[in-house]
């Protein structure tokens, strides 16, 4: 398996709507794109203040290196990839992505 982890810092400008909608489009991937196991996403509530800024994100579970391969070139995850990226303070150095075999 692979947890696909992204971290975001959102625009001060970006509501907790827009977060909402975001991660909803995100969570409409698992219909669209093959062995996506789970996404869960929400805020950051570490106690630690290591975050890095880091306030908010999401983990995509997949079943393998190749659904997870196939779900970044899928059109329906460009989309919505970019969609995060103009959210995110800075673009894409307001995203921090981390994958891990479990």
């Amino acid at each position: 398996m692979i947890l696909h982890c992204v971290f975001i810092r959102f625009k001060a400008a970006v509501h907790q709507a827009d977060k909402q909608s975001i991660y909803d489009a995100v969570a409409a991937l698992k219909d669209v794109t093959p062995g996506i196991i789970d996404i869960k996403f929400g805020q950051n509530v570490s106690p630690e203040g290591l975050n890095g800024g880091f306030l908010d994100g999401f983990v995509v579970t997949f079943e393998s290196p190749e659904a997870r391969d196939a779900y970044l070139v899928h059109p329906d995850h460009i989309t919505v990839g970019d969609r995060i990226i103009g959210s995110a303070d800075g673009g894409l150095s307001g995203l921090l992505v981390f994958d891990m075999a479990v």
